[in-house]
This record gives structure tokens, sequence and C-alpha cells, in this order.
């Protein structure tokens, strides 16, 4: 063990020597001297509890003695070889000092100065006595009595700028832990104590970043001391950031970006120097000449990366001028590049980093039109028309609702009239090769809206304070322009006051269309908002989907949607047919009905029909041909449900009831991709569970009935045979049982197969290969001919009918791929839909557990048990034999 860190340390002296121990200090025990022992340990923890320990032992021991030798162990300990009991001795004897106030100061710094001197020390300890100097400074510091002590103070700086001599070993950690004591110095103390022996540091500002940090902080914490005329007796000019002194600047900045390019932060320096500008009222010349045209220009990762953490520390700094000055500048700019080549895999990414600046500025933030700038200015930067600012960011949660009423404001107007003049748009290096540039204008309008439909969208699911007008707005806007066009401006529309001035085409209307389900799932599930009781109340209830008057959302779009319908100046985007326009008319009524009855029936029943009519009349408008029959089959179900004809004693040959029917509507909802109808219907089922019947529950059992799987012909195969409802489907159960390895496992499999195959199939092309050439004459019965006996017809021809052969044998094996293909889909999607099948099960169950209809579906789960794991299973059979089991639990 070396001296700094216990082992004979006990038995020196000042001298080296055992006589410097004349009371027997060391005789006392060991527990006292094993406190020094746990200080030089690693563990953060153990030195912590000796520290404390030895601190409680001195208090109540108050022996002189043992406090003068605590002193020598602990300074002897700072220059300890071992590097992490170097902070440890420093903490001890900073708290010592701080808990033993008549210890004097400068005593202990000349003890410190002593056993580390830097002169008499050997060269190979020269380190380890620069650090025993250094960290004595900090423990000094941290006593929190170095800047009470003048003397202490003024010969403690000088020891830290010899220290600052030894970059080699210590790096720039002097000149930081100078910079840090006189940020905590009375402006008086560094007028007269330190303001002098300082003043070759200061002058020599730009000679490094370290002693230009040091001039910042004296500008900011010693305006008195530090005037513009003393200044320029310093080094030449009265002001930090002029003309002449911005290429030097820009050189400080630039080596300290390199340099702390591993911290992942702003350099202290470079937030002082802004701060600097901004006081001397030199901002603009910083930001353009210094950070655009200076820092800017060399494009390396760190000191872009330092270019936009200024950027986005500047933002609470900056005026409302001075924000839309750097918000179109280069800086901007390049950050909107680096976010588009970032999204590549292993690209660091800045773009969460610059994220949290923008939330912190915008909570922070009591400024409504600085907040607006900032959200415009981001909301601007666009790659080829599309914002770089993701259309989901949370940082709208913090706008005052004056800024968020204007911010939505501006998204609809730039959807209806996109001006790409007010954007700072670029493009990468490789759309600059692709871009096609006669439709590049109309490609960027096209992204841009894109991106404005779903930000206006996601703001309905952000956490932001906002009023039912700002919702009802959003929700109509959204609506309108996925379902309708306007054919002459109204006013009494407000979505129809204003002509798109470039047309929205079918694209357009389809991508409004997907997110404005999205937000109807939203709404469907949004908290009643309002300060009122009756809001209040609704909530203690846990009612969604409903304003503060009780009234559901989807009613309200509904209505809306009815206006649109019956005005003139408007026109669907998918005309309805008479039958159609019936059944639409027919849905509202029955709705209406239904209101009436919401508080003289079951009322969970009537919302039930209510949601699903709304809709399937909502769904009428995206695809009228489809939900035609569903619609029909939902309004007979709810005449049959409300119907005041007495009940009729059921046979088997009877007309199924309104459960039973709603139950298979229900199923048949199940099959399809969009989670918002299998949300509404999964949330019906709850509310018909207390009058589900016997058959009705048959009816979802014998979905999961595994003897229904060879002769399957279900709904989920006949409703989803198109592509983007198998490929939807399929995204579906990805996500719900992670299955990717297991395709893989079954594509690898089949591929086995279809080589197996292939060989039984290769005598038949192999004949039909021999009588190609033998009638082409290139292969004769009982031997070979040479090819030289065919002319260049025969030939030809030859290469025609061989050419056909392939081509036709390529076709029955991608034909059989496909079937496979085709095949094993279908069996994902029957999985699938089984799997959400088996979700109504357990609602009921959870629902309904006294019903006598729960002693129904033990058998026929156990059956679906026993046939899953009798089978080869892949992960979503797993899944769902698990589902399946845990039903039991």
């Amino acid at each position: 063990p070396t001296c700094g860190s216990g082992g004979m340390a006990e038995l020196e002296g000042q001298g080296g020597g055992v006589a410097a121990d004349p009371r027997g200090v060391l005789r006392r025990g060991r527990a006292f001297l094993d406190f020094f022992w746990d200080i030089a340990k690693p563990e953060q923890e153990v030195r912590l509890a000796a520290t404390e320990n030895l601190l409680r032992h001195l208090r109540e021991g108050k022996k002189e003695d043992e406090l003068q030798y605590t002193l020598k162990r602990l300074v002897e300990g700072l220059g300890a070889t071992r590097e992490a009991a170097r902070p440890g001795f420093s903490l001890a004897l900073a708290q010592v000092l701080q808990a033993f106030e008549e210890i004097p100061m400068c005593s202990v710094l000349e003890q410190i100065k002593e056993k580390h001197n830097l002169e008499k020390v050997k060269k190979k300890l020269v380190r380890n006595a620069a650090f025993g100097n250094f960290f004595g400074v900090m423990a000094l510091f941290q006593s929190g009595r170095l800047v009470k002590d003048q003397k202490a103070l003024l010969e403690s700086i000088q020891l830290l700028q010899q220290l600052a001599h030894h970059q080699a070993h210590l790096r720039d950690l002097p000149r930081k832990t100078l910079i840090d004591i006189i940020s905590e110095v009375p402006e008086t103390v560094f007028q007269e104590v330190l303001f002098g022996i300082l003043q070759s540091d200061l002058a020599s500002a730009f000679s490094s970043p370290e002693n230009l940090h040091l001039l910042l902080v004296g500008i900011q914490k010693f305006p008195g001391v530090m005037k513009p005329k003393n200044l320029k007796k310093l080094f030449g000019t009265p002001t930090v950031v002029n003309q002449e002194t911005i290429p030097r600047l820009v050189e400080l900045l630039q080596g300290t970006a390199k340099s702390e390019k591993k911290d992942k932060k702003l350099p202290s320096v470079v937030f002082d120097l802004l701060q600097v500008a901004l006081k001397e009222g030199a901002f603009e010349l910083f930001w353009k000449e210094g950070v655009e045209n200076g820092l800017l220009s060399e494009k390396s990762g760190p000191v872009s990366y330092t270019c936009y953490r200024l950027l986005g520390s500047a933002l609470p700094l900056l005026s409302l001028d001075q924000l839309q000055m750097v918000l179109k500048g280069k800086v901007m700019q390049r950050y909107g590049e680096h976010v588009v080549t970032s999204q590549l895999p292993d690209r660091f990414k800045f773009a969460p980093e610059m994220e949290t600046y923008l939330d912190e500025f915008l909570h922070s933030c009591d400024d409504q039109e600085r907040q607006l700038a900032v959200m415009i200015g981001f909301s601007t930067l666009t790659n080829q028309g599309s914002p770089v600012l993701s259309s989901s960011s949370r940082v709208v949660r913090h706008l005052q609702p004056v800024a968020l009423q204007k911010y939505v404001s501006w998204l609809k107007d730039m959807f209806l009239r996109p001006n790409l003049d007010c954007c700072l748009d670029f493009s990468s290096n490789r759309q600059k090769q692709n871009q096609d540039n006669v439709n590049i204008e109309q490609h960027k309008i096209a992204r841009l809206r894109k991106w404005v439909i779903h930000r206006l969208a996601n703001i309905i699911e952000s956490p932001v304070k906002k009023e039912e007008s700002l919702v009802m707005d959003i929700s109509r806007f959204c609506f309108f322009h996925a379902f309708f066009e306007t054919k002459k401006k109204t006013s009494q529309i407000p979505e129809a006051s204003v002509l798109p001035s470039e047309p929205l085409h079918e694209q357009a209307h389809s991508v409004a269309e997907n997110y404005f389900f999205g937000l109807l799932q939203t709404l469907n599930s949004l908290t009643v908002l309002g300060d009122t009781e009756k809001a209040a109340a609704l909530r203690e209830k846990h009612i969604h989907g409903v304003t503060a008057d009780g009234k559901l959302w989807i009613f309200l779009l509904v209505e809306y949607a009815d206006k649109l319908l019956s005005s003139e100046h408007i026109k669907p985007v998918k005309p309805f047919t008479k039958g159609q326009r019936d059944a639409w008319e027919r849905a509202l009524q029955s709705v209406k009905n239904l209101q009436k009855k919401e508080h003289k029936s079951d009322s969970a029943k009537v919302v039930a029909f209510q949601q699903l009519l709304l809709l399937m009349a909502i769904h009428l408008l995206k695809n009228p041909s489809e939900a035609m029959d569903v619609l029909n089959d939902l309004l007979s179900c709810t005449e049959k449900a409300f119907s005041k004809e007495p009940k009729k004693k059921k046979t088997d040959s009877a007309e199924p009831g309104w459960v039973e029917v709603m139950v298979e509507i229900l199923l048949s909802l199940l099959a399809q991709p969009s989670l918002l109808i299998r949300r509404i219907s999964k949330g019906v089922f709850v509310r018909i569970c207390p009058h589900l019947t016997k058959r009705g529950l048959q009816l979802i059992l014998e979905v999961l009935d595994p003897d229904q799987e060879q002769n399957e012909e279900s709904a989920v195969v006949v409703l989803e045979e198109s592509n983007k409802k198998i490929k939807s489907a399929q995204h579906m159960a990805k996500e719900g049982s992670d299955d990717s390895d297991d395709s893989d496992t079954e594509e690898e499999g089949s591929d086995s197969g279809e080589e197996e195959e292939d060989e039984e199939v290769d005598e038949d092309f192999r004949s039909q290969l021999m009588n190609v050439l033998q009638a082409g004459n290139a292969v004769q019965k009982g031997r070979d001919e040479s090819d030289e006996e065919l002319d260049d017809e025969a030939m030809m021809a030859l290469d025609k009918n061989i050419s056909a052969l392939f081509a036709e044998q390529q076709k029955r094996i991608q034909a059989k791929k496909d079937e496979k293909d085709k095949m094993r889909k279908e069996k994902i999607l029957r999985r699938d839909f089984k799997i959400k099948v088996l979700d109504l099960v357990e609602v009921f169950l959870t629902k309904q557990p006294e019903n006598p209809l729960v002693f129904d579906i033990i058998e026929p789960l156990l059956r679906v048990i026993e046939q899953c794991m009798s089978s080869d299973s892949d992960k979503q059979e797993v899944d769902f034999l698990q589902k399946t089991a845990n039903i039991f639990k």
C-alpha cells in the first residue's frame, strides 16, 4: 500500500518516522484507522459511509491529536496512486473543514503544498503530486470556506494557475476549477484580491478556450469590473464579439467542439459566448459570421452537433425577431439534412435531443408569440415539402391556448393553400438525382398536406389542454377533406369557405381518410373535456367518447356529414346511390330514435347500438358497397332488439333473435383490419353480454372449434380476400405474436418441400425437353448429333421452343409457390381471427361470471387446447394456446 491509501502511513509522521505519534494515536484501536482504509476504497457507498463515521467519531471524541492526525492522513491521501482514492480523501477533507471551522484554511493549504511539493518531488511522482495539489484546492473550495478567507483564496488561485501548466496530467481541470471558484466570489473580492493576479490570463483570452471562458465568466459575473474600458486595456477592444475577433473566436470554438465530442453536451464556453454576444448587442454578427459562416463551415460531426446544441440552447434567450432569423438560417437547414440522412441504420440521431430542447423551451416560455414562432419555424423546415419535425411530436402539449389555436389555424391554411415559399426546403443528394422536375411541385404539396393532416389529428391525441370547440374544429376539418369536396364556396360551412389553391387529388383524400379513422379512434376514447360540474361527473364515471353534455363525438360528426350531404355546395368524394342514401337516412333516424330511449330502457344496450350504427354510417362514406350489407343487417337487428312485440317461443327453425344477429355482425367486424372497428365491436359486446343467449354463445364457440378447421370457409377468408387486407391482418398478427422467426422457419420448410416436389416433376419436364430436342433434330435416339448439322433457321426454332418450355415450367413452379403462400397467409388470418374471438370469450367470463352459460364454454376450450398441443405449433399457435389456457386461471 502507498502512503496516500493507507498501509505504512499510520507508522509515518511528518518526517517519516514513528516519533510523529508521541501521544499514541495509533494505539487507540483499529476502528479509527479503518476509516482511512475505507475512504480509499473504490466503492462510493463505502467511501461516503466512512467519511460520515469519521466525522461522527471526531465530533464525539473531541480529541485534538485525532483531529490533527486526520488532517495529516487526508492531506497525504490527496495524492494517492489509486485514482478512486483521491476524490474520497478530497471529499473527506472538505467535510472535516466544514465541520471544524476552527481549523485555519491557510495552515491546511500549507500542509498540502508541503506534502505535494512539485519542485522537490521525484520525477516519477510528479503526477501524484499534481493531483494532490489539485484535489487539495478542491477540498478547500468544497468546504464552502475558501471564498471567505481572502489569503487562502489568493494562494489557491495562484496554485491553480501553476497547476494549469501540468496539462499532460491534469488537462483543463485546474482552469475549470478556477472558473468555478470565481463564479462564487463576490464582486468586491474579485476586484480587490483576484483581478490583479488574473490580468495576464484575461489579457490572453483569445489564446485558449480556457482563458476565453475565464473572461466570459468575469464579464457576466462582474460587470462593474469588466467594463468596456477595462476590456480595451486588457486586449485592445471594448467588446469580445466584433469583426476583428470573429475569426479567432471561430478557431477557438471549433477546437472546443472537437475536444468535447464525447460529452454530447454544449461546451460551457460556447454558451457563455452566446450570452455575452447578446449582452453586447452583437448577436446577429455572432450568429451569421461566427456560427453560420464560421463554425458551420467545417463539415465535421462534433462541430455540427455543437451548432445544433447552440441553436437549441439559444431559443429561450432570443427575441421574436432573433428567433425568426435563426429558424430560417443555415444551422436549421443543416439540422434538417442531418435528420433525413441519419435515418439510415447505425447513424447518430440528434433529433431526440433537439426535441428535448424544443420541449423545454415551450414549457418555460410564457410568450405565446415566441411559442408560435418556434412551432411554425420547425414546422416549415421541410424535406421536399415534408417537415422534418415528427407529425406526432408531443411538444405541442406546452402551447398556451391562444398559441395552440393560432397554430391549428396556420396548419389548416397550409393544407388549403400550401405556401412552399415560406418553407426552408431542401433535398438530399439522392433525392436531387432521382427527382422528376415536372411533378416536383405537386410532390412537395402532397407530402406537406399528408404531414399537416396527421399533425392536426395528433393534436387531439396529445395531452395539451384543449377546448371542445378546438377538438370539433379539427375533427370537422379532417372529416371534410377525407370524404367531401367543395363545389362552390359557402360561408355557412367554415370548411367550405375557402377553396384549396391546389385541388385535392384522390390520394390526398385517401391519406386524410386514413388519418381521420385514427382521429375517430382517439375521439372514441377521449376523456370528457371542460371544467363544468357535468363534465367532472362524467369523468368520475370513467365515461369516454362523449362531450360535456353527454353527446357521442361520433354522432356529432355524423350529424355534420348529414348537413354536408344536404348542401348543394358540397359533394361527397364517393357519391351515394339512392339505396345507399336511403340506408344513411334510416341509420340516422334509427340513432335518433335510440337517443329517445336512452333514459327509458337499458342504456348500455342503447349506446352499443348507437355506436355501431354511427360507425357503419361513416364507413358508408368510405366504402359504400362493402358497408351496405352490414348496415342493413344492423338496422334489422336494431328493429328486432327494440321491438315492442311480445317475444315468441323459439324453435330450431325460428328466425335468429337480435342478439344472435348482433353476434354475427360483431364476428364479421372483428375480421376487419381497422383497429377502430374492432375496438368498438369489443366495446359493444361488453354492453350486450347480459343479453347473450345460448345460440349467440354457440356462434362464437363455433369459430374456435378445431373440427371446423379443415372445412372452414369462415368470414375471415371471405372478408379479407384482397391483398391489402391480408397484408394488414398479417401485420397485426406479427405485432401481436412477434412470429417473424417462425415465419422464416416456415418459409424454409416450405422451400424444402417445394424442392422435393420439383424433383418429382423433373422426370416429366425432362421428357418434354427431350421431345423438343428430338423434334428439332438436336438429339436422336441412340446417339448424339453434332450441333453443326443444324442450320441457323433450325437453331432459332429450337431455341424458341426450349425458351417456351422453360417459361411454362417456371410458371408452374411460381403458381405452386403462390398457392402455398396463399394457404400460409390464410392460416395466419384464421388463427389471428380466432385470437380476437377468444377476446370475446374472456370478456363474457369477466362480465358474466355467474351466468349458467359459462359451463358451455369449458368443453370447447378444452378441445382447442387438446388440438393445439397435438399439432406442430408455430409461435402464433403457441400464443393462441397460452391465451386459451389462461382463461382457466
